[in-house]
């Protein structure tokens, strides 16, 4: 079963250097029948103004990824990491036990970038991070996985089975992805005009996937994609 969601229905804040689009409730944003998809608990699709931020703050017990979409975004915590990001690359952050950070678009042009929490399997690890440079050649119409489970094989490790992939599948091709029984996924056609096993994706939409056992995509124009397959709840 696919459903798709419309960006224009999703929840939306905007705080002068600050443009989000809210996939599941989150700050002023509130629905009760939107609290999360399985362990996906957040995706912010933010837009940093140049100069914009987040000024550093707490998190505790939460898998967090950012992936970069466009322009650059600055991440700085409290265990002495600092770095900027560029499109395609990705920072993670498992907060566990508490951690303190900030996030800034220091660039002459705006940041966009997926700010994304999962739930953790467990409660109270050690707090981590890391970053990773990933090739954008290597999501040109084939899946790049960027992130997976403990036992999974991505660069990008987190506490919860869950895969991440992206792929940019250019103007008339498709790609397909196969979800094993028990399993559910959730996409977000982050750039161009598309479809997924046939419902049309315009830019910024998703799409809640269960009872599928492959996920077909096709791009209507040059199509950036990311997609999370997880346990079935």
């Amino acid at each position: 079963m696919i459903k798709v969601i419309d960006h224009n229905k999703m929840g939306k804040s905007e705080r002068g250097w600050l443009h989000s689009l809210f996939h599941f409730s989150f700050a002023e944003y509130y629905n009760p029948n939107n609290i999360q998809f399985g362990a996906l608990r957040v995706v912010n699709d933010d837009v940093f103004d140049p100069q914009g931020g987040f000024p550093t703050h707490p998190h505790s017990d939460m898998e967090i990824i950012s992936y970069v979409v466009d322009g650059e975004l600055t991440h700085k915590d409290s265990l002495g990491n600092g770095r900027t990001l560029t499109k395609g690359q990705v920072q993670y952050m498992s907060a566990g036990k508490g951690i303190l950070h900030s996030e800034f678009n220091y660039a002459e042009k705006p940041s966009r970038f997926l700010q994304i929490w999962i739930l953790p399997d467990a409660a109270g690890y050690e707090p981590a991070y890391g970053d990773y440079d990933f090739k954008w050649e290597d999501r040109e119409n084939t899946w790049l996985q960027i992130a997976s489970g403990k036992k999974g094989s991505a660069p990008v490790k987190i506490n919860q089975d869950m895969n991440v992939s992206v792929i940019n599948l250019d103007a008339g091709k498709e790609a397909a992805y196969e979800l094993p029984a028990g399993r559910q996924a959730y996409l977000i056609q982050i750039e161009g005009l598309g479809s997924v096993n046939g419902h049309a994706l315009q830019e910024r939409d998703a799409a809640e996937i269960t009872e599928e056992s492959q996920i077909v995509l096709s791009a209507t124009r040059n199509s950036h994609y990311i997609l999370f397959d997880m346990k079935q709840e």
